[in-house]
């Protein structure tokens, strides 16, 4: 499903929103990615509000820089009713940008179909982005020259050759490796024990007392 271009900014700005990076974004949507529900955090870091965007595909948020590959692993995913961890950059109403690591509960109906999902998003340190980004920026490059399916067999390639793992266990590293979750909810640059973040990416979305 396409984004509604009515909804996306007419210019891309090359600058960061501000948004209180120590809440959690929530957004629910249907099999197919419509909006159904988004939180205030939502809107703070989107610039869009509530009336604006339920019932609109997620993507309309979507922003240029992201390679279309790394969505096809993300959606691949989900449909199999696999939760999935990913590292986002989203686009803003006014064409700002805000970039976040995923979470998601996968809604199921009693036969096991795929019913619905809720996406929580939560900031990353600059450390992360920084390791992330050169890797997106060469995905891109490929899609716009090569196409899709060539940033594809060198998405899955680089895994292999240079990480040793799939996307979601190289997100999940490199979100161990940058820093832990401060007492405020945020994700920080900190030290670390023994290269690990101590209660892990669960208990950064979720907190000791609700363990997923």
């Amino acid at each position: 499903m396409d984004a509604n271009n009515a909804l996306r900014p007419s210019k891309i700005i090359d600058e960061e929103v501000k948004w209180d990076k120590s809440k959690t974004i929530i957004s629910k949507t249907d099999p197919v990615g419509t909006i159904l529900y988004m939180n205030d955090t939502f809107e703070e870091a989107s610039e869009y509000n509530k009336i604006e965007l339920i019932g609109e595909p997620h993507n309309v948020i979507r922003h240029p820089d992201m390679p279309k590959v790394v969505f096809k692993v993300l959606w691949d995913n989900l449909k199999q009713g696999n939760n999935f961890h990913a590292i986002v950059k989203n686009l803003t109403r006014t064409g700002r940008y805000y970039w976040v690591i995923t979470d998601f509960d996968v809604e199921k109906d009693d036969k096991g179909k795929v019913t619905g999902y809720t996406g929580r998003r939560k900031a990353l340190p600059q450390s992360v982005i920084q390791k992330i980004e050169p890797l997106y920026k060469t995905l891109l490059e490929i899609e716009k020259i090569k196409g899709e399916k060539a940033s594809e067999l060198y998405f899955n390639s680089y895994l292999q050759e240079e990480v040793n793992s799939s996307y979601e266990d190289f997100v999940v590293k490199l979100f161990e490796d940058s820093g832990a979750a401060g007492s405020n909810g945020a994700i920080e640059d900190t030290p670390k024990e023994g290269g690990k973040i101590k209660k892990g990416i669960n208990w950064f979305f979720f907190g000791e007392t609700n363990p997923k």
